[in-house]
């Protein structure tokens, strides 16, 4: 049994790092509002731009369509993008994103397919690695930037666009986790090339009330500019997802941390007090023999 000491130490050890996961969780609180509003706000552009390249798409057909909306022509070879958090104590935040992720790769790798892995975030690297060492193609790792804009999001399309163009992908998916609530996020699957818009697209179609739109230049040359625009915009819409996601989730862990540790201190304390009590009794009790024996 511990001494009176060493429980008073241990008591002590956890009321501190009490102390360090109520802050935390105070910090996740204040950032979450902050990202929230960035998530929910950046969702009708991406939603919109989605909406646009759908109507210009409806007039372009054939050979005229660019590739990053026609595709190749095949699915044998496919790239994943894997977006989960630069940072831990957040729960199961990244690895819910990391099992959906490897759950699509090892379905595709099943069916004889040629996968290739792009991580996005420190949490999402090394599982991936350990499980498919030779499918890793690149790491982006963004815990240096303060905050996440078309610049941080554009070196990753570039190189996302710059595969497709050299023929190494078919398909290119992107995994990430959708905010919903302080509770619930959602691990999503989005397809960026070649781009879906079909019905079941998150973006709806845009109403044009029955008039003829024409444009200048013309449905191609648009969409050759717009598609690796909306790569850029889609991707910078799921890093502020996630990052609304990793505050709510690290919000919640450290909550139920403060909440553990305290029931921890209460549990120790009865201990401690229950220890003391029978030390004292017993010396008690030495007292009275050594008395009665004189």
């Amino acid at each position: 049994m511990a001494s009176l000491k060493e429980m008073r130490n241990r008591i002590s050890s956890v009321k501190a790092t009490q102390k360090i996961t109520k802050a935390m969780q105070m910090v996740a609180a204040a950032k979450l509002r902050r990202s929230q509003d960035a998530a929910q706000n950046a969702r009708p552009y991406a939603e919109r731009m989605a909406s646009v390249i759908a109507n210009l798409a409806a007039g372009v057909t054939g050979d005229g369509a660019p590739r990053l909306l026609a595709g190749t022509g095949s699915d044998q070879r496919h790239l994943v993008i894997v977006a989960a958090a630069d940072r831990g104590l957040a729960g199961g935040f990244s690895s819910s994103i990391v099992r959906a992720a490897r759950e699509r790769i090892t379905t595709l790798i099943a069916q004889g397919k040629d996968v290739r892995i792009i991580t996005i975030g420190k949490k999402a690297l090394p599982p991936l690695r350990r499980l498919f060492p030779d499918r890793i193609l690149q790491s982006f790792d963004l815990s240096a930037e303060r905050q996440l804009t078309l610049s941080v999001a554009q070196p990753i399309a570039e190189e996302i666009i710059r595969l497709y163009e050299e023929g190494q992908t078919d398909v290119v998916t992107l995994f990430y986790s959708r905010f919903q609530s302080v509770v619930t996020q959602i691990p999503t699957a989005q397809q960026l090339i070649p781009a879906q818009l079909d019905a079941t697209s998150a973006a709806p179609a845009v109403d044009l009330g029955g008039a003829a739109y024409e444009y200048e230049p013309d449905e191609e040359a648009i969409l050759e500019t717009l598609l690796p625009r909306n790569i850029t915009v889609q991707i910078l819409s799921a890093l502020l997802e996630n990052m609304a996601g990793f505050y709510a989730s690290q919000m919640s862990a450290m909550d139920n941390a403060t909440r553990n540790a305290g029931d921890m201190i209460s549990a120790l304390t009865i201990q401690y007090n229950r220890t003391r009590q029978a030390q004292i009794t017993k010396e008690l009790i030495e007292i009275i023999s050594g008395a009665e024996a004189l």
